[in-house]
Parts: structure tokens; sequence; C-alpha cells
């Protein structure tokens, strides 16, 4: 029997997944974790036992000694996975025979990296994803299963989840990037080379009957890293950034800045089949004593934290999210 939780960030990333995955993980018995999606343009910022620790790869599974795996629907750099796994021991995390890579997951190669970092128009993070989905799917690439160095990592998903060996699976999918990024779903061209949706997870080997929740993350507010035009040009954005620390863990970018759009969290929420929805950094409104929402195009003002969270509620109340499923965390907040 396999029993699945899916984490999707609902916005452009960066909206505290690593933290929900971590919380998750600490309260709930997962068996397995797996990283459905991306590669290492993703970074992840957990806090455990009082440490920071910054994961481009590596599920937040192996921080409580839950077999971690990098799925079929990432592709991996082995040199910053393998450096990643020793900034994790060099912190005192017990990583032996807790970190896995999916044999047909597709490597980042040197070329992909160079060719990345050569230009482009869209603000990638030159890591050389892009390259790499491209030679997944032209049928060019290179898999997990042909590097010998990552070779005592190797794990096939078959044999893993379905196989009938491993009885009572109950796995977390965690997922990088956001809706809004979606090779499919986002602003195209101004997108991921991924499918950052829950049926990004399915295409890792997960039966779609296996999936029990999913847990859509966003900011109260949205951010976006690229060279689109995003940000009004209005001086409380700067504000916004400067309080809300949106600076990006991979790249170090400044992040553009914006309220919240209430129709783009709609069609995530309905698309993903959102059960429970988790919003972050509310303490960044009330530090600056704006609270506001983008509804129906215009500007949706507040008196307060609380009658914008009850304005959230209500609307999401519509669609279906029960008010016992949406969750209002702070930025300071360390779970």
């Amino acid at each position: 029997m396999i029993k699945t939780d899916i984490i999707v960030d609902l916005q452009y990333g960066d909206c505290a997944k690593g933290k929900v995955a971590h919380h998750l993980c600490k309260k709930k018995k997962y068996t397995h974790v797996l990283r459905y999606n991306g590669g290492c343009n993703a970074g992840h910022t957990i806090y455990h036992d009082g440490k920071k620790f910054v994961t481009h790869h590596i599920p937040a599974g192996v921080f409580f000694g839950v077999k971690s795996i990098i799925g079929s629907g990432c592709v991996l750099d082995p040199e910053q996975f393998l450096k990643e796994i020793k900034e994790l021991e060099d912190g005192g995390i017990d990583v032996k025979e807790k970190i896995f890579v999916a044999r047909n997951t597709h490597i980042i190669t040197p070329k992909h990296k160079e060719e990345d970092g050569s230009g482009g128009k869209i603000g990638t993070t030159k890591r050389g994803n892009g390259p790499a989905y491209r030679d997944k799917y032209a049928r060019t690439g290179i898999r997990a299963e042909s590097l010998s160095e990552l070779k005592p990592y190797l794990i096939d998903l078959y044999d893993e989840f379905s196989d009938g060996k491993n009885k009572n699976l109950n796995i977390l999918c965690e997922g990088a990037q956001g809706f809004g990024l979606d090779i499919d779903w986002g602003d195209y061209p101004y997108v991921t080379s991924s499918h950052c949706t829950t049926a990004g997870a399915l295409l890792n080997g997960i039966p779609y009957s296996a999936v029990k929740n999913v847990w859509g993350v966003a900011k109260i507010y949205e951010t976006y890293v690229g060279l689109k035009k995003f940000e009004p040009n209005e001086p409380i954005f700067q504000k916004m950034r400067d309080i809300g620390e949106e600076y990006g863990a991979t790249t170090g970018r400044p992040r553009q800045c914006n309220w919240m759009n209430m129709q783009m969290l709609e069609k995530a929420i309905k698309i993903n089949g959102v059960t429970h929805a988790v919003f972050s950094k509310l303490d960044v409104l009330e530090k600056l004593k704006v609270w506001k929402v983008i509804d129906g195009g215009k500007d949706i003002s507040f008196k307060s934290e609380k009658e914008m969270k009850n304005y959230i509620s209500k609307a999401l109340g519509k669609i279906g999210i029960k008010a016992g499923n949406i969750f209002f965390s702070a930025q300071k907040d360390r779970i």
C-alpha cells in the first residue's frame, strides 16, 4: 500500500516549501521523501537543530533519517550533489544509506552549464537545467546510471515503490520552483524547464490513487526572479524586499515583489488539487503596515491582518479548502 502527500508551490518559487517539508517530516512518519522536479537551480533554506542548511538537490527527509530520493523528474549536477552531501555531513547530519538518485535521472554536464551561462533572455540561474532537460527530450542525454561516481546512490523507483517488496509506504513528494514557472502553465517563455505541478510528482512512478494530501504553499505576497517586468514602480516593494530578505538562495539575486494575485492562486489550487494551503511571511506585511491582494485586477486593501486572513480563507472556502486546512506563518517561524 502506498500513501503519498505532495508539496507544490502555488506561485513563482521561494515560498518556504523546504520549511513545510521539514515540518511535515518532523510531524509525520514518512518512509520516503522524493524530490520530483527541477535541479540545482532551486534552493531550500532549512533550519535544523539550530543550524542553517541550504539544499539544492537533496530532499528534507535526510534531516530525520528518512530515505531521501532525487527522482527521475529532476536533473542532477553530480558535482553539486556530492558537495551537498559533504556539507550535510560536516553539519552533523548522518547521510549514510539515506540519500539516493533514481537511476533514470538525467545529468547536468559541464557543457550544459557552459551553454546556460553564455546568455539568454529570460533570466535563468545559469545552472545548466534547461540544456539538460532539452537533451533529455531530444533523447541525447546522460542518465545517472551511466556515471560510476553515482553508483553507490542509485535506486530504481519501480523496484522501490511498486513491485510489492516494500509494504505500507508513506511518501512525501517535495517540489521545486512553482506553478507560475511551470513549463506548461507558467507565463511562457518566462518559465522553468520542468513540471512544477502535482502531476509532475506522478511522473516519478507515483500512482495517482496513492495521493492523499496536496500541500499548496504560497507567500502572503508574490515574488519572482527573472527578466520579465513583474514589480510595480512603487517604493513600498523595495521595503518589502528588504524586510522579507527577498534575495535568491541559489543566486543571491533580488526578487521582484508584488501583491498576491487571487486569480492565480485560485487557478493553482484547482489545477493542483490542493487540500491544504500554507501562507508564509505574514509578518512582512505587519512590518509594512499594509495589507493588500490583487483580486479581479484591482488592489484590495485591508485594515488589519485579521481582515486579510478572513478574506483569503473565505475565498479558499468557496473552492473547497476547509478552514482547518488553511495555515498562516511568519518569516521568523523556523518550524
